[in-house]
């Protein structure tokens, strides 16, 4: 398994594990991928997830810039254009420091807004 897939599913096992249910991984549509969609609560929660090794360049956090962001909220937008009534939404962010394993696992919940 390559290290991105492998990544996600450590995101997606370790969410789950903190109560939230898995509902697609991998959504793609003209504007882009979303790695995980999952729900919270009465939430549909948009998730990143991010692997990087080393911290330089600012990590992982800081490789999802305005651009990243703009194409996720594109691509959310197209998912939510099948879902009715519309939810409450947010994105979030995983930031791994390995693909295997929940040691290094960062959660940021509302990692950036609409």
């Amino acid at each position: 398994m390559k290290a991105g897939a492998q990544a996600e599913q450590t995101a997606a096992q370790y969410l789950q594990r903190q109560g939230l249910q898995l509902l697609q991984c991998n959504y793609r549509c003209r504007f882009g991928e979303i790695d995980l969609v999952m729900k919270d609560r009465e939430s549909l929660v948009f998730v990143e997830v991010r692997l990087r090794s080393r911290s330089g360049f600012g990590g992982a956090a800081a490789s999802i810039d305005t651009r990243k962001q703009h194409k996720l909220i594109l691509a959310a937008q197209h998912y939510l254009s099948s879902v009715s009534p519309t939810p409450m939404c947010r994105f979030d962010a995983v930031l791994l420091s390995s693909a295997a394993g929940t040691e290094g696992v960062e959660w940021l919940k509302n990692a950036f807004q609409l």
